[in-house]
């Protein structure tokens, strides 16, 4: 690899005249700057690529809300009435788009890893607007579900790479708050989605046929609809089919936007180090950051990573001499479980992840209506217009996380969140165990289950919401990030996949559903609380496994180690100080040693 020039403000203040350091002055790299969301905003240009990179989670969370409210209405059960009616087949719909986003991540490590971040956004974008104009223009089944395979496997792998592309051209005081820009991003979608299909619901009406009266199973003593006897010959006569291929199509927008505009974004500069491409990396580092490219805090960020890159491209080849291209990508898998540390980190990572499906969110973000509905709500206005301010409500409370992430730090917000979520949830559970089965005649606690609905998204969308992306994205070493990343992005999935899957028939039977996703809000709790030294000690001495949530706050991406106890050797402690001072960096910026 080509040695790239040392700045001179570098080298002038390596050696003072008796030959010792006078680097005093230096700081490491990510250190300068406000911290968190004030942070933000001295950078721009920076905040300008962010937002307009999570238009990727914009088309997930539309995604997300907006298969909701098409399932509630009318005339897509009239086109359909089979999804329509059986629960199962309704949780497979939903669940297509999260099967394939789970292989869609799992495979999007290596090919991120070979294409690059900026590259793979643009490929996903157009295979995402493949599925997205199958399921508008579906006239069968069939047509459906392979749209919302399509676009699953584009939905999964832009999770994985849009968090890893802002942790990478971030630095490590904003870095919380700007990868917290995504789950926004999500929820401003699920937002948009909910208002766009209760708007588009009234499209021809309410209702496929309002001269026909339902006949279809009671719900809070009341018929419903039944698109097997309650829909005429010809088809529905009010509601007509733009009420729900309008919001389906609308998505195809935000893709084309992402897609255009990613051609004008920058590479990641990490990338482009692991690439061999040192003078393009700098280039795009000094233009990112807003300074020039001898600048001294650019050129520290610059040589930390080269030698971040150099350290495990050598450690690898020493330990794998003969490896080919197939036998590196299973390396890099294997070295996520060669080592507690590592091991450790893919754990807290998928763990994150994990949690961040169990406690139910996504239950409420897919079947909202059905669920207001249950709760004594009018199936078809009510409960959408619910709906829609739930979105609000969603995107809302995920702000204070922008603010507080990196000022505050992870793991109070995963505290005070997974404690709330548990309480709203077994109060929720509690409610419709006992009053269920007849809400009109208690109407004060259905009001009371609708209120505390509300409050569990509260809690979640400031706390598990947005760190849930954050930690797995900053938790990795370079070489080995893309194939972490991937690996916990596919848990998100799958777990949301059982989710979406078994959420319909759980929500038939009382109040189990809330009882779940309470007890998983309670093991989220109590799996940070165990980061208490002197519990962890306890348990450490009775040779439990512990895992625990390290603090990240403030910490560049090249310091993890530190945070994950992931001590080096001494002869690779001796093989980074080289490569250090090969390189010109100065002894107070040596992150890694």
């Amino acid at each position: 690899m080509s040695q790239p020039p040392r700045s001179n403000s570098i080298e002038s203040k390596q050696e003072d005249g008796n030959g010792s350091s006078s680097v005093s002055d230096l700081v490491p790299a990510g250190s300068e700057g406000r911290v968190g969301f004030r942070g933000l905003f001295e950078n721009k240009f920076i905040l300008g690529i962010s937002l307009f990179s999570t238009l990727g989670g914009f088309l997930f969370g539309y995604d997300q809300g907006v298969v909701s409210n098409v399932l509630a209405i009318e005339s897509f059960g009239a086109k359909f009435p089979a999804i329509y009616m059986n629960a199962t087949l309704k949780g497979w719909f939903v669940s297509t788009l999260l099967l394939a986003a789970w292989f869609g991540a799992n495979v999007n490590g290596p090919v991120c890893d070979k294409i690059g971040r900026k590259v793979d956004i643009i490929c996903n974008v157009v295979i995402f607007l493949l599925g997205s104009s199958l399921q508008a223009g579906a006239m069968s089944p069939v047509y459906l579900f392979a749209g919302r395979a399509i676009a699953g496997l584009a939905i999964g792998s832009l999770t994985h790479v849009v968090p890893m592309y802002l942790a990478e051209i971030s630095s490590a005081k904003i870095r919380g708050s700007l990868v917290s820009l995504q789950q926004l991003a999500i929820t401003f979608g699920i937002l948009v989605s909910y208002w766009i299909a209760y708007g588009t619901s009234h499209i021809g009406g309410t209702r496929c046929a309002p001269e026909i009266p339902y006949t279809g199973a009671l719900l809070n003593g009341r018929p419903t609809f039944d698109p097997y006897t309650d829909v005429p010959p010809g088809g529905c006569t009010g509601q007509t089919q733009a009420s729900w291929r309008v919001p389906l199509a609308f998505q195809v927008f935000p893709a084309l936007c992402l897609g255009v505009g990613m051609l004008f974004m920058p590479y990641s500069p990490r990338w482009l180090i692991e690439r061999g491409r040192e003078e393009e990396a700098l280039e795009e580092l000094s233009r990112l950051r807003r300074k020039p490219a001898d600048n001294r805090s650019v050129r520290i960020e610059f040589l930390e990573i080269m030698a971040e890159v150099r350290f495990a491209r050598e450690v690898t080849k020493a330990a794998y001499p003969n490896a080919g291209p197939v036998r590196q990508i299973i390396n890099k898998y294997l070295a996520l479980i060669s080592s507690w540390p590592k091991s450790k980190r893919l754990i807290v990572g998928c763990l994150t992840m994990m949690f961040q499906q169990f406690m139910g969110i996504n239950a409420l973000i897919y079947y909202a209506p059905t669920i207001f509905g249950q709760l004594g709500l009018d199936p078809n206005t009510t409960s959408l217009f619910a709906t829609g301010v739930y979105g609000i409500v969603n995107m809302l409370s995920t702000l204070p996380a922008i603010v507080l992430l990196d000022s505050v730090g992870r793991r109070p917000l995963l505290i005070s969140g997974a404690a709330g979520c548990f309480t709203c949830l077994a109060i929720v559970g509690s409610l419709v165990t006992v009053y269920g089965k007849d809400w009109p005649a208690h109407a004060v606690a259905a009001r009371i289950a609708i209120v505390f609905v509300f409050i569990y998204d509260v809690n979640f969308s400031y706390s598990w919401a947005p760190i849930g992306w954050v930690i797995p994205s900053e938790i990795f070493p370079l070489h080995l990030r893309s194939t972490g990343i991937s690996i916990t992005t596919s848990t998100t999935w799958f777990t949301n996949f059982l989710v979406g899957l078994l959420t319909p028939m759980m929500l038939n039977v009382g109040g189990m559903a809330y009882f779940i996703f309470a007890g998983f809000s309670l093991a989220a709790l109590l799996s940070v609380r165990t980061s208490n030294p002197k519990i962890v000690s306890k348990i450490r001495s009775a040779r439990f496994i512990v895992f625990f949530f390290p603090e990240t706050k403030g910490r560049t991406l090249e310091e993890m180690d530190a945070a994950f106890g992931d001590n080096t050797t001494d002869r690779e402690r001796e093989h980074m100080e080289g490569i250090c001072r090969e390189l010109g960096l100065p002894d107070r910026a040596l992150l890694n040693v």
